[in-house]
């Protein structure tokens, strides 16, 4: 019943009032974004949603966050790497979760729910085990039951096991636990690690990885 038809109309409620009240802040966030990054202070990425029963395929969408690393460049004017582009605001966004806020936009759209499996890469889509296909068939998450159980410094295997657990047992119950462990961690700063891109944490690397190996 909740699930079915009450989750998303609370999430939209919800998320429209919190995009209201946490206006002020979106703007200031905004303009310094803007000074900090040198230009545009959001990114868009094209990320993999619920699944659509007409097509049977992924719904792919654009999520929003705050651009958290600049579009600086070397002399050639090829982008440098991840870890120099990360800026000291760029990891205050990052260690505070302040770079998701805009996901918002994307729950009140409907791209997203307030709680569930985190979305990831499109690039990931192939690498899933059919089990593991089966976290898209809610909507993707602003937190989520593997957010709460380790955040970014848990494995791949563990993340999934978190997110086929929350897709076969979906309550309003479940869901507010998640929100409150969520505000928890972010307030006390728990688990929280500022990546520094690292290919070894693609899931693409690293089944590409074993996959090269087993052939081998």
């Amino acid at each position: 019943m909740y699930a079915k038809y009450v989750k998303r109309p609370l999430d939209f409620m919800l998320s429209l009032t919190a995009l209201i009240i946490l206006s002020p802040l979106l703007l200031i966030l905004t303009i310094v974004g803007a000074i900090a990054m040198k230009g545009n202070p959001f990114f868009v990425q094209k990320r993999p949603g619920k699944i659509s029963k007409k097509t049977g395929h992924e719904k792919i969408f654009s999520l929003i966050k705050f651009r958290t690393m600049s579009n600086a460049k070397d002399k050639n004017g090829n982008l440098l790497p991840d870890k120099d582009r990360l800026n000291r605001y760029g990891k205050f966004l990052r260690s505070t979760s302040l770079d998701e806020l805009p996901e918002l936009v994307n729950i009140v759209k409907g791209d997203m729910a307030i709680v569930g499996p985190r979305p990831l890469l499109v690039e990931y889509l192939p690498y899933y085990t059919d089990e593991e296909r089966k976290r898209h068939t809610v909507r993707p998450g602003l937190t989520g039951l593997a957010q709460v159980n380790g955040r970014n410094a848990v494995s791949w295997e563990d993340i999934f096991k978190h997110d086929l657990e929350y897709v076969g047992n979906v309550s309003f119950y479940r869901d507010l636990k998640i929100l409150i462990q969520t505000a928890y961690k972010v307030i006390c700063r728990v688990d929280i690690i500022v990546a520094q891109s690292d290919d070894s944490g693609n899931l693409n690397v690293e089944r590409s990885n074993v996959s090269n190996l087993i052939q081998k």
